[in-house]
């Protein structure tokens, strides 16, 4: 028995990437999954491919209704909630002279709004059963700024302040942040300046791939009640940063 088996787990941003390997992570370690992303058949033929204990929901994040909505289907699907993986992300970098108003309002409502709807969703019930568990993955740019990366950088900082404010609200409520470094994942691939597209494919020279993620997300969910891991930081070996 695992820490995480015959628990029930929401899964944002399930489509690709880090999303996608957190869901096959858990569903290999027993939970019971609902997982939501934008693309429909990337989220069907996952389900499909992983079994009975996984179901999905279109899901936009930065829509507080529609966050609800899922949350609702996934408690009617499965019973109840235990836990919340807030996963979804964009991160269109560009010099803050590109002035690129509605890339920063996407990343805005995307990486902080989306952060916010779905603990917006799960804390009433997480209260009310005095039990739940919170993880949201920043990222390394949590921790430091970089070039072109002024804005994302600020959504990440907000993630990790948010998650440390609702630990420290709620004593019976686990809250816990995981800052990737470098992941080989489509994150990135909105980005409309080539200059910084092509800077970012070097960078990615040296990169993890997202089942490493997906790993210190289990390990974090997979605690005893009573141990709350607030942060994991992941990066390459080979980092320079």
């Amino acid at each position: 028995m695992t820490g995480v088996t015959h628990k029930t787990i929401l899964v944002t941003g399930a489509s690709s990437g880090i999303g996608e390997a957190t869901a096959r992570e858990l569903a290999k370690a027993g939970a019971s999954l609902f997982i939501g992303a934008r693309r429909a058949d990337r989220l069907e033929k996952l389900a499909a491919e992983l079994g009975e204990h996984v179901a999905y929901r279109v899901l936009d994040v930065t829509d507080g209704a529609d966050f609800e909505a899922f949350t609702e289907a996934a408690e009617a699907r499965f019973g109840r909630i235990d836990a919340l993986v807030n996963n979804a992300g964009v991160m269109p970098l560009s010099p803050l002279a590109a002035l690129k108003r509605e890339e920063w309002a996407r990343m805005i409502d995307v990486n902080i709004h989306g952060v916010l709807n779905g603990i917006a969703a799960v804390l009433p019930r997480f209260v009310a059963q005095a039990s739940g568990h919170v993880v949201n993955v920043a990222s390394i740019g949590a921790h430091l700024v970089v070039p072109t990366g002024a804005v994302y950088c600020a959504t990440k900082y907000a993630v990790w302040a948010i998650t440390e404010g609702l630990r420290q609200e709620h004593d019976d409520i686990r809250a816990t942040v995981i800052s990737p470094g470098v992941v080989a994942t489509e994150l990135g691939n909105d980005i409309t300046d080539p200059q910084v597209a092509d800077a970012l494919k070097v960078w990615r020279q040296k990169s993890l791939t997202p089942d490493a993620i997906a790993r210190a997300i289990r390990y974090a969910l997979e605690q005893p009640e009573g141990v709350d891991v607030n942060e994991v930081i992941v990066r390459p070996t080979a980092a320079g940063m």
